[in-house]
């Protein structure tokens, strides 16, 4: 069916969003057609302001309203370990265990030989510096328990091992396949506990 323009163009944005379908995006935009004037200029000034105000922390790489991000500040944190994720949703899911107290590292990306992504292209380099000038003995990997997380997680240990950094990876409460953001916390909370050498 035919929509207007302006219609056409609402439904075709929230198509490009991850894991919507032609009919989501046209009842998203059908929706929003019907909020009022005050709820869609919140909903307009909220989407500008997160693409507009928020950063990666220039130490972590985790997205932040304030670099460094909180964590990176917090003097309480134990600053000898420090876990490695993919980015900054499975640190939320980190954080929500209230297991942890270390630092964390996100990559932003998986190395992914078959979509051509290498150690160059993700968040590698930095945390190779930060353990250079720190007192980091043990580093954690918690990347997912997919072929692109497992080839990530040995390539840091590849790379950490030789410099005497103890690598770990979450013990394997987490079923294969599956994202570290939709675990539930039981299971983060016993794969952190029982995390393995790699």
């Amino acid at each position: 069916m035919l929509y207007p323009t302006p219609i056409a163009k609402l439904i075709d944005s929230y198509s490009k969003l991850p894991g919507i379908g032609i009919k989501t995006a046209t009842r998203l935009a059908f929706y929003t057609i019907g909020m009022s004037d005050e709820d869609v200029n919140t909903f307009a000034k909220n989407l500008l302001s997160a693409k507009r105000e928020l950063t990666y922390c220039s130490k972590c790489g985790n997205l932040t309203d304030e670099d460094p991000c909180a964590i990176c500040e917090d003097e309480t944190r134990d600053r000898s370990t420090i876990l490695v994720v993919e980015d900054s949703r499975d640190v939320s899911a980190m954080e929500n265990i209230q297991e942890y107290r270390g630092l964390y590292h996100v990559l932003q990306g998986l190395i992914s030989p078959m979509n051509g992504i290498g150690p160059d292209d993700i968040n590698l380099k930095s945390l190779i510096s930060r353990l250079m000038d720190s007192e980091v003995t043990e580093v954690i990997v918690a990347t997912n328990a997919t072929a692109d997380g497992e080839a990530t997680a040995m390539y840091i240990s590849r790379v950490l091992k030789p410099a005497g950094i103890k690598v770990t990876r979450l013990a394997r409460g987490l079923a294969v396949g599956a994202d570290i953001e939709y675990a539930d916390e039981l299971t983060l909370l016993r794969a952190i506990q029982n995390r393995t050498e790699l």
